[in-house]
């Protein structure tokens, strides 16, 4: 018997993250809500990718405001089958600490911080067996006109599903699951109250850590250099959009989850730089933790920003070591990730951000560099998202029986 192809809908879906986790795991995508048109095209690239017919996608990419009246009724309108488990997480910016530091009111008007009410609405709507609620850290300190937003969040999901509303519990670290990538999340679990008999705190216990940096049984975080190092090297403003490489054996144990056998890779294209950068991102490669202030000692030509206050405006992500976490910022400028090598004298191109994130190589980003640096970075890792698909597969199978009366 083969695995069973449970149904789910992914709001605020982006360009799929948390959705290819699922797909990997062998779940069957019933509906995308996405509101940015180029992410949406993402979205069908990877369902054809995935096997669907056009008259599937077309009901399961639906680029829509999740805020607009009447949505409910059209979203009905394409799902034609029950739904066991609701995925996704409202957009973070209104959450974050960069986002409320940079605000003059701390985002405290920003709409986006009451977006969770719609992804509620939805989940009540449906009512499916489970849900993932995924957001940044920031979530559990946000304080919009002056009241805690998790305490809110975790009173309206406590009507009609059982949570979890510990904080340790609750934030989850992406370089734990295999992503080369420092990434903490806040990931709410719910169960349905009726199904009593799961324990959602057994849920969170039972998702299997594949990497550590403390428990010796288990293999180091997986590294900058170990996810990109094998991709073609790029002088600044080189590459293509799509690039035949030699079909080559994995170099390690990640790159076997990432690489695909065709011998393409895509969005590899490296940012044009100024002489003047690409000597600071070579000065400061070479010295791989070096910062700004360390920089002024050398070459203070090459300073222009005040390095008290910019003082991590370049950094350089190690290859020894995990990544830092990719951010939407990442389409302004990549100033934050620089590459290691020094010879190269640039930042990420989209593929390595991407590898950073545990997007495999046959995932295409559509629509201009820009949008692709954002879609990469508003992302969920799918590596982490396959194991909360696997995990919460065991749960759902253990309903299937008891509703079978096996």
């Amino acid at each position: 018997m083969g695995k069973k192809e449970y149904r789910f809908i992914d709001l605020f879906a982006g360009c799929g993250g948390l959705s290819e986790g699922f797909y990997r795991d062998g779940y069957k995508a019933l509906l995308h809500l996405e509101i940015d048109e180029v992410a949406c095209k993402t979205l069908r690239t990877r369902m054809k990718h995935y096997g669907y017919s056009d008259s599937e996608i077309e009901d399961a990419v639906m680029c829509d405001d999740i805020t607009r009246d009447g949505l409910l009724m059209d979203m009905d309108k394409r799902i034609h089958e029950p739904v066991d488990i609701i995925i996704g997480g409202p957009p973070c910016q209104a959450f974050s600490s960069v986002g409320r530091a940079q605000d003059p009111n701390g985002m405290s008007n920003d709409p986006r911080n009451y977006l969770f009410e719609n992804y509620l609405q939805v989940l009540n709507h449906y009512k499916p067996k489970m849900f993932i609620f995924e957001n940044v850290k920031g979530l559990l300190t946000a304080k919009p006109k002056g009241v805690r937003i998790f305490d809110i969040i975790v009173r309206e999901m406590s009507k009609t599903y059982n949570i979890v509303s510990d904080p340790k519990t609750l934030l989850l670290n992406a370089a734990d699951y295999g992503v080369p990538q420092i990434r903490e999340r806040v990931i709410i679990i719910g169960v349905r109250k009726d199904i009593d008999y799961i324990d959602v705190q057994d849920i969170y216990k039972s998702i299997p850590k594949s990497h550590s940096d403390k428990d010796d049984d288990k293999p180091n975080y997986v590294t900058v250099g170990e996810a990109i190092s094998d991709l073609p090297k790029l002088n600044p403003g080189e590459g293509d959009e799509i690039q035949k490489v030699k079909p080559r054996k994995a170099a390690n144990d990640y790159l076997s989850k990432v690489i695909n056998g065709s011998g393409i890779v895509y969005n590899h294209v490296a940012r044009n730089h100024n002489e003047a950068d690409r000597e600071r991102y070579r000065i400061l490669s070479e010295h791989k933790n070096w910062q700004l202030k360390d920089l002024q000692k050398v070459r203070p030509d090459l300073i222009h920003h005040d390095p008290k206050h910019f003082g991590n405006r370049y950094t350089v992500q190690e290859a020894d070591k995990p990544g830092k976490t990719v951010v939407a910022h990442l389409y302004k400028d990549g100033n934050l990730f620089i590459h290691p090598d020094p010879e190269q004298a640039r930042t990420f191109t989209v593929r390595e951000a991407a590898r950073i994130q545990s997007f495999p190589d046959d995932f295409v980003f559509e629509g201009s560099r820009t949008d692709q640096y954002k879609q990469v970075g508003n992302a969920v890792p799918p590596l982490m998202a396959e194991t909360f698909a696997s995990t919460l597969r065991k749960y759902l199978d253990d309903i299937e029986k008891r509703s079978k009366g096996l």
